[in-house]
């Protein structure tokens, strides 16, 4: 082999771990993003749950302008 063929394959190799690096990193962000999607879906769920026996007409005369 010659040395160029070595310092192609060298860099093929290098390029390909950063590429796993990349993609393992992304993996992590994604699953973190879930369940942090998970936790806000459940306190959602459990606030509308404790409005449920509020008295029909509540809020609805909000004012929100400024």
């Amino acid at each position: 082999m010659n040395p160029v063929s070595i310092a192609t394959a060298m860099l093929g190799t290098q390029s390909a771990q950063t590429q796993l690096v990349l993609a393992t990193k992304m993996a992590k962000m994604s699953a973190q993003s879930d369940a942090a999607m998970a936790a806000m879906l459940d306190a959602a769920a459990q606030n509308a749950a404790s409005l449920a026996n509020v008295a029909e007409g509540v809020g609805g005369n909000l004012d929100i302008s400024v």
